[in-house]
């Protein structure tokens, strides 16, 4: 029985990471605000080859990377190729088919990869944010006011990313994990089962969450499950051989994110206006999305809260709620949850300023 799971799970790994992604090149750069900008950091021209990274629509730091091209700009001799995917799911099956070197996943999906029956070896490498009411439990009854209310509805959700891992919070304290039907749709879908009214409610991100406010309300977020002991983040994960075999790529590219981080402190509406860009959105509807999360710095990251420290207990804690859920086969060794953390390049760059 176990033989025939895993081999259907990397079935499914190739077929989906191979269609679950769209690609882009070095040529979708925003040239809205003008000119490229220079490099925050000398550029290193000798880092060469291929890097493949996945990144998703979240607003966050690394959308600004992308806009900018900065990465390019620091990065002269390297072939840069970003691919687009809808969830961290996809993001993990990805790294398991061998198509992706790093790319942005949600801290449940980390969890997950790491775990049994995956056990991929990726490691965690910078934090994009700290998810707050960005992500959110929505609902279209306007009588149905606590995740209580919920008992006996269907409930959308893309499976194995943090909202799910959010929802399944929220439903275990509120008692009623086991009366809801939860249904597994990427963010696209949820918009579409929503006004076919598929689905009662939904735990989501921007900007799906955005378009299902027109028609519903939050009774829950994940900052609400974060204060309850559940916190969440968006999280850049790599494979392990590619970290080994790349550390001065990953300062860069800590460093050109460390600078996003900063420019979403110093410049929100500049930096907006670049997320905004990669959206397709309004300035103002990127701004409201921002402030749905928290952007630690390098030089934060590096401590004893983040990677320098308790993110490893975090995933593990993920981990083992997922396995009583029944979300995973099994943990990894309580060890593999903290070495998957590399905090090297973090404490690097922080330690530059």
């Amino acid at each position: 029985m176990k033989r025939s799971f895993v081999a259907s799970a990397v079935a499914a790994v190739l077929v989906l990471a191979l269609t679950g992604c769209v690609e882009s090149g070095r040529g979708d750069r925003s040239r809205a605000l003008g000119p490229a900008l220079d490099c925050p950091v000398a550029p290193n021209d000798g880092v060469t080859g291929a890097v493949r990274i996945g990144y998703q629509n979240i607003a966050n730091g690394d959308l600004i990377v992308k806009d900018t091209g900065l990465l390019e700009t620091c990065l002269p001799e390297a072939k840069i190729t970003w691919s687009k995917f809808d969830s961290g799911a996809t993001v993990i099956q990805a790294f398991g088919a061998g198509s992706l070197d790093l790319g942005l996943l949600g801290s449940a999906a980390a969890a997950r990869a790491i775990s049994a029956p995956l056990n991929l070896d990726v490691r965690a490498i910078w934090i994009h944010d700290v998810i707050g009411p960005a992500e959110s439990l929505i609902v279209k009854d306007p009588a149905i006011t606590t995740v209580a209310g919920l008992r006996g509805k269907k409930i959308a959700v893309p499976f194995a990313s943090t909202s799910h891992y959010s929802l399944l919070a929220a439903l275990h304290a509120a008692g009623i994990e086991h009366d809801v039907t939860l249904v597994n749709l990427q963010p696209d879908a949820i918009l579409a089962a929503w006004k076919d009214s598929g689905v009662d409610a939904a735990f989501i991100w921007d900007p799906t969450l955005g378009e299902l406010r027109r028609g519903g309300h939050v009774v829950n977020s994940a900052a609400d499950t974060a204060a309850a002991g559940a916190p969440t983040f968006d999280l850049e994960g790599a494979r392990s051989d590619f970290v080994a075999a790349n550390p001065a790529f990953l300062t860069v590219w800590t460093a050109v994110q460390n600078w996003a981080v900063h420019q979403l402190i110093s410049d929100p509406q500049g930096a907006a206006t670049h997320v905004a860009a990669q959206l397709g959105t309004d300035v103002d509807a990127a701004r409201r999305q921002l402030a749905g999360y928290t952007y630690p710095d390098a030089a934060t990251q590096a401590g004893p809260a983040y990677l320098g420290g308790q993110l490893g207990a975090d995933l593990r804690s993920t981990a083992q709620f997922l396995l009583g859920q029944g979300q995973i086969q099994g943990l990894a060794a309580p060890r593999r949850y903290h070495d998957a953390v590399y905090a090297q390049a973090a404490a690097t760059v922080g330690g530059a300023r």
